[in-house]
This record gives C-alpha cells, sequence and structure tokens, in this order.
C-alpha cells in the first residue's frame, strides 16, 4: 500500500512578501501638518513599521522658537539636519547643529530646538515609537481651531504623550 503525496499551500517567499511592503513616498507626498511657521511633512506615521518607528520632515521658519524645553518617558527622538542651523537645548547647554549633524534624545532627556538663525532650515525627526507624530496633529487641530500655540498649549498636550516640561531648566 503506497501512501499519497500530501499536498500543501505553497510557502509564501518573504522577499516578495517584503517587497509588497516597501513604502516609497515622493517629493510631494506624505500628510503635510502646519504649526505656525513650521511645516511638517510626515515620511512614515508608523502603519509600515508596526508602529516601532515615525519619520517627519520639518522645514523651520528663521527665528522659529521651538517648543519648552521638555522630556519624553516613553519615546527616542532623533533629529538629522538636511539645511540650515538648528539650535538644540539640552539642559542649559546649546548645541548649533549645522547640516549633516544628528542628534539622538534618549527618553527622560532634556532638551528643545528652534531657529535662531535668518535662514529656513530642514530636519528629519526619527520618532521610536511613532506616537509623539499625533501630538503634532493635535497640535495643528488647536491651531486650526483658533487656539494660539503658545507654550502653555504645548505643555497641555504633551501630556497626553508620556511628556512634560523640563521645569528645572524653564
Amino acid at each position: 500500500m503506497t501512501e499519497e503525496p500530501k499536498t500543501s499551500e505553497p510557502t509564501p517567499d518573504p522577499a516578495v512578501s517584503a517587497v509588497s511592503a516597501v513604502s516609497v513616498v515622493g517629493p510631494g507626498d506624505g500628510e503635510t501638518i502646519l504649526l505656525g511657521t513650521t511645516r511638517m511633512r510626515v515620511l512614515e506615521d508608523g502603519s509600515n513599521t508596526g508602529h516601532r518607528l515615525g519619520l517627519a520632515e520639518s522645514v523651520l521658519a528663521p527665528h522659529m522658537p521651538g517648543p519648552p524645553q521638555h522630556r519624553h518617558a516613553q519615546h527616542d527622538e532623533g533629529f538629522y539636519i538636511v539645511s540650515g542651523t538648528v539650535r538644540f537645548t539640552v539642559g542649559d547647554q546649546d548645541h548649533d547643529a549645522t547640516a549633516g549633524t544628528f542628534v539622538m534624545v534618549p527618553p527622560g532627556a532634556p532638551h528643545t530646538f528652534a531657529n535662531v538663525t535668518d535662514r529656513p532650515a530642514v530636519m528629519l525627526s526619527i520618532l521610536t515609537p511613532d506616537l509623539y507624530l499625533q501630538y503634532f496633529r493635535d497640535l495643528e487641530k488647536m491651531s486650526a481651531g483658533g487656539q494660539a500655540l503658545t507654550p502653555q498649549a504645548n505643555i497641555q498636550v504633551m501630556s497626553r504623550y508620556a511628556t512634560e516640561p523640563a521645569t528645572d531648566f524653564a
């Protein structure tokens, strides 16, 4: 007596699955978030990374003061300067980051950034995990509703995302 060969579904080719999951965001693509004089373009909202990572490009207008100095409890934040100069304040130290500079901010580190120059600056922001992107959407919604993006408004929205002001460096 001979056994009949068993048939099964073909095993999916991981290379094919990986190709179909690739995300390509062209120069004019991506969600745009407007925050006063800052224009942010979301390049990865976490939907393609299992929410492990978010990525956004920000164009900072000249003399943009930035958010109040703050600390994140649950995510890392990295910044890559594409063009211009961005001043990062970490505690009581200022760092002027020029094009080609990468700044990595771990959870708990007090920080803020600003464009103190007369020229626009462009930076990429990397968020792990991606949840903090919603903070920027919430600020845009507030602004569109007529509420000013004051430091107090920023702090109130930050609190929704395990972020608090670094009052010891205010």
